[in-house]
């Protein structure tokens, strides 16, 4: 009987120790899918929450990155660059173009509407005004290469950093003179006025054709 109740009992033990087993393969298991924070309706968790334990210092850069990435989600990574979508361009009758997605692409280049109206205005050599749609319509016809030609050379003036190539920039005025200035690595150059009745060579297309 004494073996028995022995036996008995190791093997409770055993059983207790393996239930203990696999609770701490579940913990490990848990911390590490939420090592780097998984979103759970809405909410992130992280290893250390619900404890008084230090950081380590892996968990530390971990909710610095996480903290970075939320804040600002175009700066993923060095080598994550901002992705414009394509301009949308509609013909209203036979003398005026609409560019569909204006705002849109302004909200992404983080640039006011009125700066980029004017140098796509002035580029083009013509006229235009946003509608109630805000929507930009413009005097004349042009196709849609147009507008991407003259985006792209704006980005280059307006928005990339030449240094580090970085689209995290500010461009301010000061003293009758724009400024660009890189949240990333600092460096800031004056940028060129708009001329206004300057047109560019972007292949401005005539009636019927």
């Amino acid at each position: 009987m004494k073996k028995k109740k022995k036996k008995h009992v190791e093997h409770d033990t055993s059983l207790t120790e393996a239930g203990d087993g696999e609770d701490a393969i579940d913990d490990q298991i848990g911390e590490d899918e939420e090592g780097e924070g998984i979103v759970l309706g809405g909410a992130t968790r992280y290893p250390w929450e619900g404890t008084d334990r230090d950081y380590k210092y892996e968990e530390l850069l971990g909710r610095v990155f996480n903290i970075l990435r939320e804040n600002n989600p175009d700066l993923a990574g060095d080598r994550r660059r901002t992705v414009m979508r394509p301009p949308q361009v509609l013909r209203e009758g036979t003398k005026k173009t609409v560019f569909v997605n204006f705002m849109d692409l302004c909200k992404t280049m983080h640039r006011q509407p009125e700066h980029v109206m004017m140098f796509l205005l002035a580029e083009m050599g013509t006229s235009g005004s946003l509608d109630g749609q805000q929507r930009l319509v413009i005097k004349g016809r042009f196709a849609p290469k147009n507008f991407e030609a003259i985006l792209r050379r704006y980005i280059n003036e307006y928005v990339i950093c030449n240094g580090c190539k970085s689209p995290d920039t500010i461009l301010s005025k000061e003293n009758r003179l724009f400024f660009l200035r890189c949240e990333q690595c600092g460096s800031s150059r004056s940028v060129a006025p708009i001329k206004a009745g300057f047109v560019a060579q972007v292949g401005r297309r005539k009636a019927g054709t």
